[in-house]
C-alpha cells in the first residue's frame, strides 16, 4: 500500500511546487530593473536620466503597482539632481510616484520559459498629485518558472503639464541659464519581477 500510495503523494507536491508562482505575489526586482527617461533642452540637446529606486508588486488578480522613489532621480550631475529633486518634483510633499496597472496574468503565467507575449493596455500614472492615463504596448517575457520581464516596447511620452510640472521646469530652465526644456518626457522600463 506505501508503493502505491507514495508515488500519489509526490505527484500532489510536485503539482503544488509546479502551481505556487501563479498563486504567488510577484514582486519587483529593484536591482535588476531599470526606469529611465530622456529629458531635452535647448532645442538639440537630449540626456538619459533614471530612478534608481523602484518598488513594486503584482498581485494574484493582476493589479500591478509600480512606486519610484523619486528622491532617487540619477542624472549623473548631483547640483542638477538636487535641483530636480527640490524645484521640479518637491519631495517634501511629493515624495514618490506611482503607476498602477490591471494585467491578465494567466497568458505570462502559460508562457514557456523564454517565451514572449506583448501586452496593450491602459495605465495610470501618479506624480505631483496629478493622475493622468496611457496607453501602453508592453513585451512581457517569462524567464523561468519564477521570474518574468515586462519592458516597454515604445517610451510612454508624459507631458509635464499634464502633472502641473511646467513651472517647475521654468524654474530649472532659469537656474541653469537654459534657452528651453521641454515639457514632453519620453519614459522606458525593463522591469523584473520574480514570485514569492
Amino acid at each position: 500500500m506505501f508503493k502505491r500510495f507514495f508515488p500519489r503523494v509526490v505527484a500532489s507536491v510536485l503539482l503544488a511546487c509546479a502551481a505556487l508562482p501563479a498563486q504567488a505575489d510577484w514582486y519587483l526586482d529593484g536591482e535588476s530593473s531599470r526606469l529611465s527617461f530622456i529629458s531635452s533642452k535647448n532645442g538639440n540637446i537630449s540626456e538619459v536620466q533614471r530612478f534608481l529606486v523602484l518598488h513594486g508588486q503584482v498581485q494574484p488578480d493582476g493589479l500591478a503597482r509600480l512606486e519610484v522613489e523619486l528622491e532617487s532621480i540619477n542624472s549623473g550631475i548631483p547640483l542638477r539632481d538636487e535641483r530636480m529633486r527640490a524645484e521640479l518634483f518637491d519631495i517634501k510633499q511629493f515624495a514618490e510616484a506611482t503607476v498602477t496597472a490591471k494585467i491578465d496574468l494567466m497568458p505570462i503565467q502559460d508562457l514557456a520559459n523564454g517565451a514572449q507575449l506583448e501586452l496593450r493596455l491602459p495605465l495610470t500614472v501618479n506624480l505631483h498629485g496629478k493622475q493622468h492615463e496611457y496607453p501602453v504596448e508592453l513585451l512581457a517575457t517569462r524567464l523561468d518558472e519564477r521570474r518574468f520581464q515586462v519592458v516597454t516596447l515604445e517610451p510612454v511620452v508624459l507631458n509635464a503639464a499634464d502633472f502641473d510640472l511646467a513651472p517647475g521646469l521654468e524654474k530649472l530652465r532659469n537656474l541653469a541659464g537654459l534657452s528651453a526644456i521641454s515639457l514632453s518626457v519620453p519614459v522606458n522600463a525593463v522591469l523584473i519581477f520574480t514570485a514569492r
